[in-house]
Protein backbone atom coordinates (compact mmCIF):
# COMPACT_ATOMS: atom_id res chain seq x y z
CA UNK A 1 0.00 0.00 0.00
CA UNK A 2 2.94 2.58 0.80
CA UNK A 3 3.38 2.54 -3.24
CA UNK A 4 -0.54 3.61 -3.52
CA UNK A 5 0.38 6.19 -1.08
CA UNK A 6 3.08 8.00 -3.13
CA UNK A 7 1.26 7.95 -6.14
CA UNK A 8 0.34 11.78 -7.39
CA UNK A 9 -3.34 12.31 -8.25
CA UNK A 10 -3.00 12.24 -11.86
CA UNK A 11 -1.24 8.64 -11.01
CA UNK A 12 -3.90 7.16 -9.01
CA UNK A 13 -6.47 8.02 -11.41
CA UNK A 14 -4.79 6.33 -13.98
CA UNK A 15 -4.09 3.87 -11.51
CA UNK A 16 -7.64 3.21 -11.29
CA UNK A 17 -8.16 2.84 -14.57
CA UNK A 18 -5.52 0.13 -15.03
CA UNK A 19 -2.40 1.49 -16.27
CA UNK A 20 1.07 2.40 -14.66
CA UNK A 21 2.31 5.49 -15.51
CA UNK A 22 4.76 5.52 -18.37
CA UNK A 23 4.19 8.13 -20.54
CA UNK A 24 6.35 11.20 -19.20
CA UNK A 25 3.60 13.57 -17.38
CA UNK A 26 5.24 17.14 -18.64
CA UNK A 27 2.51 18.48 -19.84
CA UNK A 28 0.73 21.64 -18.60
CA UNK A 29 -2.56 22.51 -19.25
CA UNK A 30 -1.90 25.25 -21.62
CA UNK A 31 0.26 22.44 -23.43
CA UNK A 32 -2.98 20.35 -23.36
CA UNK A 33 -5.10 22.69 -24.66
CA UNK A 34 -2.49 23.99 -27.26
CA UNK A 35 -1.79 20.73 -29.11
CA UNK A 36 -5.65 20.56 -30.13
CA UNK A 37 -5.98 24.49 -30.86
CA UNK A 38 -2.84 23.51 -33.53
CA UNK A 39 -4.07 20.66 -34.81
CA UNK A 40 -7.80 22.40 -35.65
CA UNK A 41 -5.02 25.34 -36.86
CA UNK A 42 -6.79 27.81 -38.63
CA UNK A 43 -4.05 28.61 -41.00
CA UNK A 44 -4.62 24.90 -42.08
CA UNK A 45 -8.35 23.60 -42.71
CA UNK A 46 -9.52 27.76 -43.34
CA UNK A 47 -6.90 27.86 -45.95
CA UNK A 48 -6.84 24.22 -47.73
CA UNK A 49 -10.35 23.81 -47.47
CA UNK A 50 -11.50 27.11 -48.78
CA UNK A 51 -12.25 25.99 -52.43
CA UNK A 52 -14.73 23.56 -51.04
CA UNK A 53 -16.91 25.94 -49.09
CA UNK A 54 -16.47 28.71 -51.68
CA UNK A 55 -17.41 26.74 -54.90
CA UNK A 56 -20.19 24.40 -52.86
CA UNK A 57 -22.53 27.33 -52.03
CA UNK A 58 -20.70 30.52 -52.64
CA UNK A 59 -19.85 32.71 -49.22
CA UNK A 60 -23.13 32.04 -47.72
CA UNK A 61 -21.39 28.55 -47.15
CA UNK A 62 -18.52 30.47 -45.19
CA UNK A 63 -20.24 33.57 -43.50
CA UNK A 64 -23.07 31.27 -42.18
CA UNK A 65 -22.02 28.01 -42.69
CA UNK A 66 -18.71 28.50 -40.53
CA UNK A 67 -20.43 29.37 -37.52
CA UNK A 68 -23.58 27.31 -37.25
CA UNK A 69 -21.74 23.86 -37.74
CA UNK A 70 -19.52 25.63 -35.44
CA UNK A 71 -21.93 26.10 -33.00
CA UNK A 72 -23.05 22.24 -33.29
CA UNK A 73 -18.82 21.15 -33.28
CA UNK A 74 -18.58 22.47 -29.60
CA UNK A 75 -21.75 20.78 -28.46
CA UNK A 76 -19.65 17.41 -29.50
CA UNK A 77 -17.00 18.83 -27.76
CA UNK A 78 -18.41 19.50 -24.35
CA UNK A 79 -20.15 15.97 -24.41
CA UNK A 80 -16.22 14.69 -25.16
CA UNK A 81 -14.97 16.84 -22.43
CA UNK A 82 -17.33 15.49 -19.79
CA UNK A 83 -16.12 12.43 -21.17
CA UNK A 84 -12.23 12.71 -20.93
CA UNK A 85 -12.94 14.37 -17.67
CA UNK A 86 -14.09 11.06 -16.43
CA UNK A 87 -11.82 8.55 -18.28
CA UNK A 88 -8.02 10.36 -18.91
CA UNK A 89 -6.45 8.17 -20.85
CA UNK A 90 -4.38 8.26 -24.25
CA UNK A 91 -6.74 5.49 -25.57
CA UNK A 92 -9.24 8.32 -24.84
CA UNK A 93 -12.54 7.81 -27.44
CA UNK A 94 -11.56 3.81 -27.72
CA UNK A 95 -11.24 3.64 -23.84
CA UNK A 96 -14.34 5.64 -23.21
CA UNK A 97 -16.58 3.59 -25.69
CA UNK A 98 -15.23 -0.06 -23.86
CA UNK A 99 -15.95 1.06 -20.64
CA UNK A 100 -19.48 2.12 -21.47
CA UNK A 101 -20.14 -0.90 -24.23
CA UNK A 102 -17.77 -3.61 -24.12
CA UNK A 103 -14.83 -4.82 -26.32
CA UNK A 104 -17.05 -4.65 -29.75
CA UNK A 105 -17.75 -1.09 -29.36
CA UNK A 106 -13.99 -0.40 -28.21
CA UNK A 107 -12.96 -2.31 -31.35
CA UNK A 108 -14.30 -0.46 -33.92
CA UNK A 109 -14.46 3.06 -32.05
CA UNK A 110 -10.57 2.41 -31.75
CA UNK A 111 -9.98 1.40 -35.07
CA UNK A 112 -12.14 4.29 -36.70
CA UNK A 113 -10.26 6.65 -34.72
CA UNK A 114 -7.16 5.50 -35.54
CA UNK A 115 -8.03 5.59 -39.31
CA UNK A 116 -9.14 9.13 -38.73
CA UNK A 117 -6.16 10.41 -37.27
CA UNK A 118 -3.58 8.82 -39.73
CA UNK A 119 -6.20 10.64 -42.68
CA UNK A 120 -6.41 14.00 -40.88
CA UNK A 121 -2.21 13.66 -40.17
CA UNK A 122 -2.00 13.03 -44.05
CA UNK A 123 -3.98 15.67 -45.40
CA UNK A 124 -2.61 18.16 -43.45
CA UNK A 125 0.90 17.37 -44.25
CA UNK A 126 -0.27 17.54 -48.25
CA UNK A 127 -2.04 20.60 -47.52
CA UNK A 128 1.31 21.92 -45.92
CA UNK A 129 3.25 20.46 -48.98
CA UNK A 130 0.87 22.81 -51.27
CA UNK A 131 0.99 25.99 -49.64
CA UNK A 132 4.90 25.61 -49.47
CA UNK A 133 4.84 24.73 -52.64
CA UNK A 134 2.85 28.25 -53.53
CA UNK A 135 4.87 30.34 -51.21
CA UNK A 136 8.03 29.22 -53.07
CA UNK A 137 6.06 29.68 -56.40
CA UNK A 138 5.04 32.85 -55.33
CA UNK A 139 8.95 34.13 -54.11
CA UNK A 140 10.81 33.18 -57.48
CA UNK A 141 9.28 32.72 -61.09
CA UNK A 142 11.60 30.24 -62.11
CA UNK A 143 10.30 27.91 -59.15
CA UNK A 144 6.92 27.89 -60.01
CA UNK A 145 7.23 27.61 -64.30
CA UNK A 146 8.51 23.86 -62.76
CA UNK A 147 5.04 22.98 -60.86
CA UNK A 148 4.14 19.42 -60.49
CA UNK A 149 1.88 16.84 -58.56
CA UNK A 150 4.80 14.88 -58.45
CA UNK A 151 7.16 17.92 -56.78
CA UNK A 152 4.49 18.53 -54.25
CA UNK A 153 4.01 14.77 -53.04
CA UNK A 154 8.01 14.95 -52.97
CA UNK A 155 7.39 18.05 -50.41
CA UNK A 156 4.77 15.82 -48.55
CA UNK A 157 6.76 13.21 -47.49
CA UNK A 158 9.86 15.23 -46.89
CA UNK A 159 7.17 17.50 -44.07
CA UNK A 160 6.02 14.03 -42.96
CA UNK A 161 9.99 13.01 -42.46
CA UNK A 162 10.47 15.71 -40.36
CA UNK A 163 7.64 15.74 -38.28
CA UNK A 164 8.49 12.17 -37.44
CA UNK A 165 12.01 12.96 -36.72
CA UNK A 166 10.26 15.68 -34.03
CA UNK A 167 7.98 13.63 -32.55
CA UNK A 168 11.03 11.04 -31.95
CA UNK A 169 13.08 13.18 -30.50
CA UNK A 170 11.15 13.83 -27.42
CA UNK A 171 7.56 14.32 -26.23
CA UNK A 172 8.32 17.36 -23.94
CA UNK A 173 9.80 19.03 -26.99
CA UNK A 174 6.21 18.60 -28.68
CA UNK A 175 4.86 20.20 -25.42
CA UNK A 176 7.00 22.95 -26.21
CA UNK A 177 6.64 23.26 -29.89
CA UNK A 178 3.08 23.10 -29.80
CA UNK A 179 2.94 26.19 -26.83
CA UNK A 180 4.89 28.22 -29.43
CA UNK A 181 2.20 27.14 -32.08
CA UNK A 182 -0.45 28.47 -30.53
CA UNK A 183 1.09 32.10 -30.76
CA UNK A 184 1.92 31.80 -33.80
CA UNK A 185 -1.14 31.01 -34.80
CA UNK A 186 -2.58 34.07 -32.71
CA UNK A 187 -0.08 36.40 -34.19
CA UNK A 188 0.04 35.00 -37.64
CA UNK A 189 -3.90 34.85 -38.11
CA UNK A 190 -4.01 38.33 -36.58
CA UNK A 191 -1.02 39.81 -39.29
CA UNK A 192 -2.83 37.89 -41.96
CA UNK A 193 -6.40 39.89 -41.08
CA UNK A 194 -4.74 43.33 -40.68
CA UNK A 195 -2.54 42.39 -43.92
CA UNK A 196 -6.78 41.98 -45.71
CA UNK A 197 -8.07 45.00 -44.11
CA UNK A 198 -5.22 47.62 -45.43
CA UNK A 199 -3.42 46.06 -47.96
CA UNK A 200 -5.79 45.73 -50.84
CA UNK A 201 -7.62 48.60 -52.72
CA UNK A 202 -10.75 47.01 -53.25
CA UNK A 203 -13.18 45.08 -51.36
CA UNK A 204 -16.72 43.02 -51.31
CA UNK A 205 -19.59 44.55 -50.15
CA UNK A 206 -21.82 43.25 -47.01
CA UNK A 207 -24.14 42.16 -49.16
CA UNK A 208 -21.46 39.77 -51.54
CA UNK A 209 -19.79 38.38 -47.68
CA UNK A 210 -23.14 37.63 -46.19
CA UNK A 211 -25.81 36.96 -49.16
CA UNK A 212 -23.97 35.77 -52.08
CA UNK A 213 -24.71 32.01 -53.53
CA UNK A 214 -23.67 30.34 -56.33
CA UNK A 215 -22.54 26.80 -57.56
CA UNK A 216 -19.49 26.01 -58.79
CA UNK A 217 -19.82 22.07 -58.36
CA UNK A 218 -21.44 21.17 -61.65
CA UNK A 219 -24.21 20.02 -60.22
CA UNK A 220 -27.98 21.04 -60.99
CA UNK A 221 -26.76 22.94 -64.31
CA UNK A 222 -24.63 25.79 -61.73
CA UNK A 223 -28.35 26.54 -60.13
CA UNK A 224 -28.23 28.47 -56.69
CA UNK A 225 -31.96 27.87 -55.79
CA UNK A 226 -32.88 24.12 -56.50
CA UNK A 227 -33.63 21.98 -54.25
CA UNK A 228 -29.98 19.77 -54.77
CA UNK A 229 -28.49 23.29 -53.99
CA UNK A 230 -29.88 23.52 -51.01
CA UNK A 231 -29.54 19.69 -50.02
CA UNK A 232 -26.44 18.81 -52.26
CA UNK A 233 -24.22 21.24 -53.29
CA UNK A 234 -24.37 23.19 -50.09
CA UNK A 235 -23.70 20.62 -47.52
CA UNK A 236 -21.09 19.43 -49.48
CA UNK A 237 -19.44 23.48 -48.70
CA UNK A 238 -19.65 22.43 -44.71
CA UNK A 239 -16.99 20.34 -45.04
CA UNK A 240 -14.72 23.70 -45.03
CA UNK A 241 -15.53 23.85 -40.92
CA UNK A 242 -16.63 20.17 -40.41
CA UNK A 243 -12.83 19.52 -41.40
CA UNK A 244 -11.39 22.78 -40.03
CA UNK A 245 -12.37 22.05 -36.69
CA UNK A 246 -11.37 18.05 -35.82
CA UNK A 247 -8.74 16.54 -34.18
CA UNK A 248 -9.66 18.16 -30.84
CA UNK A 249 -9.57 14.33 -28.94
CA UNK A 250 -5.68 15.20 -28.82
CA UNK A 251 -5.90 16.54 -25.45
CA UNK A 252 -7.67 12.97 -24.66
CA UNK A 253 -4.59 11.00 -26.14
CA UNK A 254 -2.39 13.45 -24.57
CA UNK A 255 -3.92 13.25 -20.99
CA UNK A 256 -1.68 10.68 -19.86
CA UNK A 257 0.90 13.23 -20.13
CA UNK A 258 -0.85 16.17 -18.29
CA UNK A 259 -0.75 17.20 -15.43
CA UNK A 260 -4.50 17.47 -13.48
CA UNK A 261 -5.62 15.66 -16.36
CA UNK A 262 -9.36 15.33 -15.42
CA UNK A 263 -9.85 19.05 -15.35
CA UNK A 264 -7.08 20.15 -18.29
CA UNK A 265 -7.58 17.70 -20.36
CA UNK A 266 -11.63 18.80 -21.05
CA UNK A 267 -11.06 22.37 -20.83
CA UNK A 268 -8.10 21.46 -23.80
CA UNK A 269 -11.08 20.10 -25.62
CA UNK A 270 -13.88 22.60 -25.51
CA UNK A 271 -11.43 25.82 -25.48
CA UNK A 272 -9.53 24.98 -28.65
CA UNK A 273 -12.94 24.60 -30.70
CA UNK A 274 -14.43 28.22 -29.41
CA UNK A 275 -11.42 30.09 -29.81
CA UNK A 276 -10.64 28.54 -32.99
CA UNK A 277 -14.27 28.94 -34.37
CA UNK A 278 -14.01 32.83 -33.26
CA UNK A 279 -10.58 33.24 -34.82
CA UNK A 280 -11.36 30.89 -37.94
CA UNK A 281 -14.67 33.31 -38.46
CA UNK A 282 -12.92 36.67 -38.20
CA UNK A 283 -10.18 34.89 -40.88
CA UNK A 284 -12.31 33.41 -43.45
CA UNK A 285 -14.88 36.52 -44.11
CA UNK A 286 -11.38 38.54 -44.03
CA UNK A 287 -11.28 36.26 -47.20
CA UNK A 288 -14.35 36.88 -48.72
CA UNK A 289 -13.80 40.92 -48.46
CA UNK A 290 -10.71 40.62 -50.35
CA UNK A 291 -12.14 38.74 -52.93
CA UNK A 292 -10.78 40.75 -56.23
CA UNK A 293 -13.41 42.00 -59.52
CA UNK A 294 -12.55 40.66 -62.57
CA UNK A 295 -12.20 42.64 -65.98
CA UNK A 296 -15.66 43.24 -65.63
CA UNK A 297 -15.74 44.80 -62.14
CA UNK A 298 -17.76 41.78 -60.64
CA UNK A 299 -16.66 39.59 -58.31
CA UNK A 300 -13.67 37.25 -59.89
CA UNK A 301 -15.70 34.00 -58.67
CA UNK A 302 -14.64 31.60 -61.49
CA UNK A 303 -10.62 32.84 -60.43
CA UNK A 304 -11.48 32.25 -56.92
CA UNK A 305 -13.19 28.68 -57.50
CA UNK A 306 -9.84 27.57 -59.10
CA UNK A 307 -7.36 29.01 -57.54
CA UNK A 308 -8.95 29.20 -54.08
CA UNK A 309 -7.01 31.94 -51.10
CA UNK A 310 -3.76 31.73 -53.26
CA UNK A 311 -5.36 33.75 -55.79
CA UNK A 312 -7.06 35.87 -53.66
CA UNK A 313 -3.88 37.18 -52.23
CA UNK A 314 -2.22 37.39 -55.53
CA UNK A 315 -4.62 39.39 -57.57
CA UNK A 316 -5.59 41.67 -54.40
CA UNK A 317 -1.78 42.69 -53.23
CA UNK A 318 1.68 42.46 -54.01
CA UNK A 319 3.51 39.25 -54.78
CA UNK A 320 5.66 39.95 -51.70
CA UNK A 321 2.46 40.67 -49.12
CA UNK A 322 0.79 37.73 -50.94
CA UNK A 323 3.80 35.07 -50.32
CA UNK A 324 3.94 36.44 -46.34
CA UNK A 325 0.41 35.35 -46.21
CA UNK A 326 1.12 32.04 -47.28
CA UNK A 327 4.62 31.47 -46.05
CA UNK A 328 2.72 32.53 -42.56
CA UNK A 329 0.03 29.40 -42.96
CA UNK A 330 2.45 27.10 -44.49
CA UNK A 331 4.48 27.22 -40.95
CA UNK A 332 1.28 27.16 -39.24
CA UNK A 333 0.65 23.83 -40.93
CA UNK A 334 3.69 22.17 -39.95
CA UNK A 335 2.94 23.21 -36.41
CA UNK A 336 -0.40 21.23 -37.07
CA UNK A 337 1.09 18.26 -38.96
CA UNK A 338 3.41 17.63 -36.21
CA UNK A 339 0.74 17.73 -33.28
CA UNK A 340 -1.18 15.52 -36.22
CA UNK A 341 1.56 12.91 -35.92
CA UNK A 342 2.09 13.79 -31.80
CA UNK A 343 -2.06 12.49 -31.70
CA UNK A 344 -1.91 10.04 -33.96
CA UNK A 345 1.08 8.00 -32.44
CA UNK A 346 -0.26 8.29 -28.82
CA UNK A 347 -3.77 6.94 -30.04
CA UNK A 348 -1.49 4.23 -32.24
CA UNK A 349 0.52 3.28 -28.93
CA UNK A 350 -2.20 3.06 -26.42
CA UNK A 351 -4.43 1.03 -29.07
CA UNK A 352 -1.33 -1.22 -29.08
CA UNK A 353 -0.72 -1.89 -25.57
CA UNK A 354 -3.67 -3.40 -25.67
CA UNK A 355 -3.27 -5.64 -28.58
CA UNK A 356 -5.48 -4.58 -30.80
CA UNK A 357 -3.09 -3.74 -33.89
CA UNK A 358 -1.00 -6.02 -35.51
CA UNK A 359 2.81 -5.50 -34.53
CA UNK A 360 1.07 -4.35 -31.13
CA UNK A 361 4.60 -5.71 -29.33
CA UNK A 362 6.64 -3.15 -31.86
CA UNK A 363 4.19 -0.23 -32.18
CA UNK A 364 3.67 -0.01 -27.90
CA UNK A 365 6.91 0.24 -26.96
CA UNK A 366 9.11 3.08 -25.95
CA UNK A 367 12.05 4.80 -26.74
CA UNK A 368 14.59 6.24 -24.31
CA UNK A 369 13.00 9.48 -24.41
CA UNK A 370 9.59 7.45 -23.43
CA UNK A 371 7.94 8.44 -26.70
CA UNK A 372 6.07 6.05 -28.94
CA UNK A 373 9.00 6.16 -31.64
CA UNK A 374 8.04 3.20 -33.40
CA UNK A 375 4.50 4.13 -33.88
CA UNK A 376 5.01 7.45 -35.14
CA UNK A 377 6.93 5.41 -37.82
CA UNK A 378 3.82 3.65 -38.60
CA UNK A 379 1.97 6.63 -39.08
CA UNK A 380 3.65 8.32 -41.53
CA UNK A 381 4.18 5.23 -43.42
CA UNK A 382 0.29 4.54 -43.79
CA UNK A 383 -0.20 8.34 -44.76
CA UNK A 384 2.04 8.58 -47.42
CA UNK A 385 0.67 5.52 -48.67
CA UNK A 386 -3.07 6.82 -48.75
CA UNK A 387 -2.26 9.47 -50.37
CA UNK A 388 -0.57 8.33 -53.24
CA UNK A 389 -3.49 8.95 -55.27
CA UNK A 390 -3.37 12.94 -55.60
CA UNK A 391 -0.22 12.17 -57.95
CA UNK A 392 -3.15 11.98 -59.97
CA UNK A 393 -4.24 15.08 -61.85
CA UNK A 394 -7.97 15.87 -61.99
CA UNK A 395 -9.34 18.78 -64.45
CA UNK A 396 -13.14 19.53 -64.19
CA UNK A 397 -12.75 22.63 -66.58
CA UNK A 398 -11.41 22.40 -69.89
CA UNK A 399 -7.94 22.62 -72.03
CA UNK A 400 -8.62 25.83 -72.19
CA UNK A 401 -9.93 26.96 -68.79
CA UNK A 402 -8.42 24.29 -66.82
CA UNK A 403 -10.39 23.71 -63.03
CA UNK A 404 -7.61 21.14 -60.94
CA UNK A 405 -9.37 19.77 -58.03
CA UNK A 406 -7.77 17.85 -55.75
CA UNK A 407 -10.45 14.94 -55.65
CA UNK A 408 -8.08 12.53 -53.80
CA UNK A 409 -7.46 15.03 -51.33
CA UNK A 410 -10.42 16.06 -50.54
CA UNK A 411 -11.36 12.59 -50.34
CA UNK A 412 -8.55 11.89 -47.55
CA UNK A 413 -9.90 14.82 -45.92
CA UNK A 414 -13.47 12.98 -45.86
CA UNK A 415 -11.62 9.68 -44.48
CA UNK A 416 -10.47 12.04 -41.77
CA UNK A 417 -13.47 13.46 -40.87
CA UNK A 418 -15.67 10.19 -41.54
CA UNK A 419 -13.20 8.23 -39.19
CA UNK A 420 -13.43 10.78 -36.52
CA UNK A 421 -16.57 12.09 -35.87
CA UNK A 422 -18.05 8.43 -35.94
CA UNK A 423 -15.41 7.32 -33.67
CA UNK A 424 -16.82 9.95 -31.15
CA UNK A 425 -20.61 9.32 -32.35
CA UNK A 426 -20.19 6.11 -30.27
CA UNK A 427 -18.75 7.06 -26.80
CA UNK A 428 -21.38 9.93 -26.88
CA UNK A 429 -24.14 7.73 -27.93
CA UNK A 430 -23.40 5.02 -25.26
CA UNK A 431 -22.56 7.92 -22.58
CA UNK A 432 -26.62 8.88 -23.58
CA UNK A 433 -27.33 5.31 -22.97
CA UNK A 434 -25.98 5.00 -19.92
CA UNK A 435 -27.98 7.83 -17.98
CA UNK A 436 -27.11 8.29 -14.35
CA UNK A 437 -25.91 5.02 -14.28
CA UNK A 438 -22.55 7.24 -15.47
CA UNK A 439 -19.74 8.33 -12.97
CA UNK A 440 -19.13 12.28 -13.94
CA UNK A 441 -15.47 13.39 -13.52
CA UNK A 442 -14.90 17.06 -12.43
CA UNK A 443 -15.99 18.34 -15.62
CA UNK A 444 -19.12 17.36 -16.31
CA UNK A 445 -22.62 18.52 -18.22
CA UNK A 446 -25.25 17.73 -15.37
CA UNK A 447 -28.59 17.17 -16.80
CA UNK A 448 -27.80 18.66 -19.89
CA UNK A 449 -25.75 15.76 -21.13
CA UNK A 450 -29.80 14.15 -22.11
CA UNK A 451 -30.42 17.25 -25.42
CA UNK A 452 -26.43 17.50 -25.98
CA UNK A 453 -25.84 14.19 -26.58
CA UNK A 454 -28.46 13.52 -28.97
CA UNK A 455 -28.08 16.29 -30.57
CA UNK A 456 -24.18 15.87 -31.21
CA UNK A 457 -24.94 12.17 -31.98
CA UNK A 458 -27.83 13.31 -34.93
CA UNK A 459 -24.99 15.90 -36.38
CA UNK A 460 -22.29 13.61 -36.58
CA UNK A 461 -24.80 11.12 -38.69
CA UNK A 462 -25.55 13.33 -41.24
CA UNK A 463 -21.92 15.01 -42.24
CA UNK A 464 -20.85 11.56 -42.24
CA UNK A 465 -23.29 10.73 -45.22
CA UNK A 466 -22.30 14.24 -47.10
CA UNK A 467 -19.06 13.19 -46.93
CA UNK A 468 -19.09 10.05 -48.58
CA UNK A 469 -20.69 11.04 -51.78
CA UNK A 470 -19.13 12.29 -54.94
CA UNK A 471 -17.91 15.49 -55.19
CA UNK A 472 -18.38 16.29 -58.62
CA UNK A 473 -21.44 14.44 -60.92
CA UNK A 474 -18.72 12.68 -62.74
CA UNK A 475 -17.85 11.15 -59.45
CA UNK A 476 -21.76 9.60 -59.99
CA UNK A 477 -21.81 6.07 -60.44
CA UNK A 478 -22.93 4.69 -64.05
CA UNK A 479 -23.79 8.04 -65.23
CA UNK A 480 -22.77 9.36 -68.75
CA UNK A 481 -19.76 11.24 -67.91
CA UNK A 482 -18.04 8.91 -65.00
CA UNK A 483 -14.26 8.40 -64.76
CA UNK A 484 -12.58 6.81 -61.98
CA UNK A 485 -10.43 9.29 -61.52
CA UNK A 486 -13.24 11.54 -60.16
CA UNK A 487 -14.63 9.21 -57.41
CA UNK A 488 -14.37 10.18 -54.00
CA UNK A 489 -12.95 7.20 -52.64
CA UNK A 490 -13.50 8.07 -49.02
CA UNK A 491 -16.58 5.60 -49.16
CA UNK A 492 -14.50 2.80 -50.56
CA UNK A 493 -11.84 3.31 -47.71
CA UNK A 494 -13.95 3.84 -45.06
CA UNK A 495 -16.74 0.76 -45.75
CA UNK A 496 -14.11 -1.01 -47.21
CA UNK A 497 -12.06 -1.06 -44.14
CA UNK A 498 -15.52 -1.45 -41.56
CA UNK A 499 -16.38 -4.43 -43.10
CA UNK A 500 -12.87 -5.61 -42.78
CA UNK A 501 -12.61 -5.01 -39.27
CA UNK A 502 -16.25 -6.86 -39.29
CA UNK A 503 -14.58 -9.92 -40.92
CA UNK A 504 -11.80 -10.30 -38.60
CA UNK A 505 -13.68 -9.58 -35.25
CA UNK A 506 -16.33 -12.18 -36.72
CA UNK A 507 -13.64 -14.64 -37.25
CA UNK A 508 -10.55 -13.97 -34.79
CA UNK A 509 -10.85 -10.49 -32.36
CA UNK A 510 -14.19 -11.24 -30.29
CA UNK A 511 -12.10 -14.55 -29.13
CA UNK A 512 -9.05 -12.33 -28.12
CA UNK A 513 -9.73 -8.75 -28.02
CA UNK A 514 -11.04 -8.04 -24.44
CA UNK A 515 -10.40 -4.45 -24.11
CA UNK A 516 -8.02 -2.39 -22.08
CA UNK A 517 -5.29 -4.47 -20.70
CA UNK A 518 -3.78 -3.38 -17.15
CA UNK A 519 -0.08 -2.20 -17.16
CA UNK A 520 -0.15 -2.34 -13.19
CA UNK A 521 0.24 -4.46 -10.57
CA UNK A 522 -3.36 -6.32 -9.74
CA UNK A 523 -3.10 -5.90 -5.81
CA UNK A 524 -2.51 -1.78 -6.65
CA UNK A 525 -5.30 -1.81 -9.13
CA UNK A 526 -7.70 -3.84 -6.46
CA UNK A 527 -6.57 -1.30 -3.64
CA UNK A 528 -8.22 1.32 -5.35
CA UNK A 529 -11.60 -0.66 -5.32
CA UNK A 530 -11.20 -1.17 -1.60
Amino acid sequence: MSDVRSLSDDERRLAELGYKQELNRSWSGFSNFAISFSIISILAGCFTTFGQGFNNGGPVAISWGWPIVSAFILLIGFTMSELVSAYPTSGGIYWWANKMGGARAGFFTGWLNLIGLIAVTASVAYGCATFLDLTLSTFSKGYADGYSLTRVFWLFVILLALASVLNIFSGHLMAIMNNVSVWWHVIGATVVILMLIFIPDHHQSFSYVFTERFNNSGYSGGSNSSLKYWFLVLPFGLLLTQYTITGFDASAHLSEETASASKAAARGIWQSIFYSAIGGWILLVCFLFAVPNGDDGKPDNAGVGGGGVAYIFTHAMDSKWAGTILLISAVGQFFCTTSCMTSASRMTFAFSRDGAVPGSRLWSSLSGARVPANAVMLVAVVAALITLPALKEVNVGTDESPLIVPVAFYAVVSVAVIGLYLAFLIPIWLRWRMGDAFEPGGWNNGAKYKWMNILAVIEIAIISIYFILPFVPAGVPFSDDFDWKFVNYAPILTIGSLVILWIWWQVSAKNWFTGPKHTIDKDVVEAFGE
